[in-house]
């Protein structure tokens, strides 16, 4: 079975299609070529079609920002555009002249193929989009308040035309409250009595309140995870965002060597720790780390625990390490966990609490301490042949290693 290539790759290729469509679309508006289906396509639907490919680009950006937080609509969403985007290309499948070379090119081709290669991609990654995108009451509200202003200045103007010379079509009243409510105010249509200028006040202050309170509402989310971010803690999209990655939980002495090693070995990795002071140093690193305990629920599903590779368990508290791979064991049974035990007692303790494997660095550095001041093993043999084996193979190479006969040694 071929396996998917992942939410970061598709992220990746619808932005470079809703940046293709929005170049298209502006080369299609600017370029006085002819188009290559000019026969067969009015000129003026061709133009519509670059100012409508130029919009479809910003869909698509917010589609790909959605397919970053792992949104189902934005799934859904991309699925409808990508086969407008490659309709549009069709239609806008104008040439530009190289300069220098004098050789037309039509500007729309990539754009074309890269959004029917993006369809059957994006299909196939269905199941990766679980999560459900709801608004909160107040930013219902605001939303409402926002579309309620703009349908009472279009009826509004429309029904008072003759108090407005320039309103002569609906279009034209829309117009009139979207530059007057945002306060653009071009000064095309004015009022040209005392009823117009009052309604047009009333557009105004009403228009700019709904303005106000939808961004108000509705970017502050996007404000504090900008502000969370330059603090150093992750913002929800980063942690949407972790796949095949490993969760360290918790963090002690013996965890250091382990994140110097995930780090040494470019591995995506999220230390999950209760303990602030050590999550900040972490951020000063630049390492993934969320701040939280392990042996709860939320911080493991926060950090993608149904996406995950592996989780390690490797602090000085064999009994919070067993709490927290319950935990993990609970949330998803089929993944891998490894632990390491400070106390040789609780190693079955540890293995019956869900791990998979369960390493005592007390007792290996024992055994090789032992060895190599018997003469039996060099150190540097024994820990080449620890490393890539599992938890229960480093233990047998221990015991093999009680078991040789004496003198016998490594030169």
């Amino acid at each position: 079975m071929v396996r998917h290539p992942g939410a970061r790759a598709t992220v990746w290729l619808v932005t470079v299609v809703a940046v293709l469509s929005f170049a298209v679309g502006v080369v299609n508006i600017a370029s006085q070529e002819v188009a290559l289906l000019s026969g067969y396509i009015p000129e003026s639907v061709q133009r519509l079609a670059g100012f409508t490919g130029a919009m479809t680009g910003f869909l698509m950006l917010a589609s790909a920002y959605g397919l970053r937080m792992r949104l189902r609509v934005a799934w859904y969403s991309t699925l409808v555009l990508l086969p407008v985007t490659a309709l549009q290309g069709v239609v806008q499948s104008g040439t530009v002249t190289v300069p220098l070379v004098g050789v037309p090119v039509p500007v729309s081709t990539p754009l074309v193929v890269l959004s029917l290669a993006s369809i059957p991609l994006v299909a196939s990654g269905r199941g990766q989009y679980t999560e459900s995108w709801s608004l909160s009451t107040s930013q219902l509200a605001a939303l409402s308040a926002l579309a309620g202003s703009q349908i009472y200045g279009t009826a509004g103007s429309y029904a008072l035309h003759e108090h407005f010379p320039a309103v002569n079509t609906a279009l034209d009243a829309f117009y009139f409250t979207l530059v007057t409510a945002s306060t653009v105010g071009y000064g095309d249509i004015t009022a040209t009595s005392q009823v117009g200028r009052l309604f047009s006040m009333s557009v105004l202050v009403i228009g700019v309140a709904s303005f106000g309170a939808a961004a108000g509402t509705l970017l502050g989310p996007a404000i504090e995870a900008r502000f969370a971010a330059a603090l150093g803690q992750m913002s929800e999209a980063q942690l949407r965002m972790l796949e095949n990655h490993i969760i360290v939980m918790g963090y002690g002495e013996l965890t250091e060597p382990i994140v110097e090693g995930l780090e040494e070995s470019h591995n995506s990795f999220i230390v999950v720790t209760p303990d602030r002071e050590r999550a900040s140093s972490l951020r000063d690193r630049d390492l993934n780390v969320l701040v939280g305990d392990p042996s709860d629920e939320q911080p493991l599903y926060d950090a993608g625990i149904e996406r995950a590779a592996g989780v390690l368990a490797a602090t000085n508290d064999d009994a919070g390490d067993a709490l927290a791979i319950l935990t993990a064991r609970a949330l998803n049974p089929d993944i891998r966990i490894v632990a390491a035990a400070t106390d040789r007692q609780n190693i079955d303790k540890l293995r019956r609490a869900g791990a998979d494997a369960v390493i005592s660095p007390a007792v290996i550095g024992a055994h090789l301490l032992v060895q190599s001041a018997l003469g039996k093993a060099e150190v540097e043999s024994v820990a080449d042949r620890i490393l890539g084996t599992t938890g229960e193979e480093v233990e047998e190479i221990a015991e093999d290693h009680d078991d040789e006969p004496e003198g016998a040694s490594t030169e």
